[in-house]
């Protein structure tokens, strides 16, 4: 019988855990799907609704709340005001199968306690802090306006939020290395496969 099973991604800034999240997902020997956070942070260029994010605001967080929907939530301080990113139980999670979700060893936790251990497992990205670096700056250049001191607030702010302390505390011993996009593909192919055949379903 095929259960359901979260995988959730998490990587600090610029380690590709995005380029890797959208292969992931195109991958259709993997067959999962995906749950779309929200977000109270402004829309950037290029993304779109229900795609990257559920853009909404602070009276829908509320609601959401207020009903016992939120599933974990992150609050993040920004040059640009209080922005906040959280998973809500809208029907997202109610079939069967492998979920991909994009997270942070917080939320990880959050998510394993209200699905249980068995059903949600890490996935931790990682990769050169030189090489995140010169990443992020490139992206931000190529931006109509750049955010250079948000980018230097999210690289200084991962050394906190991905603290060895804190994976240590999240249980994230498996570590999965991006030096090379195709091989850390498939590595993370490999172990997704072998831990939805736990259940028997691939």
């Amino acid at each position: 019988m095929r259960r359901l099973r979260i995988f959730t991604l998490m990587g600090k800034s610029a380690s590709g855990k995005d380029t890797i999240y959208r292969k992931l997902l195109e991958d259709t020997a993997l067959s999962l799907r995906t749950c779309t956070l929200y977000t109270t942070r402004p829309m950037r260029e290029g993304e779109r609704e229900g795609v990257e994010y559920h853009f909404t605001d602070e009276e829908a967080y509320k609601r959401f709340s207020e009903e016992g929907k939120v599933i974990e939530e992150r609050l993040y301080h920004t040059v640009q005001g209080p922005w906040r990113y959280f998973t809500v139980d809208d029907g997202s999670f109610d079939e069967a199968g492998a979920v991909l979700v994009i997270g942070t060893p917080e939320s990880f936790l959050s998510m394993r306690n209200y699905f249980g251990s068995e059903c949600v497992k890490p996935l931790y990205i990682e990769c050169d802090d030189g090489i995140r670096l010169e990443r992020a700056l490139k992206r931000e250049r190529e931006r109509k306006i750049p955010q250079y001191r948000e980018m230097c607030r999210r690289f200084l702010a991962d050394c906190e939020d991905f603290s060895e302390e804190r994976l240590k505390e999240a249980g994230i011993e498996r570590r999965f290395r991006n030096d090379a996009l195709s091989e850390c593909l498939k590595e993370l192919s490999a172990y997704i496969r072998k831990e939805e055949n736990v259940y028997g379903v691939v």
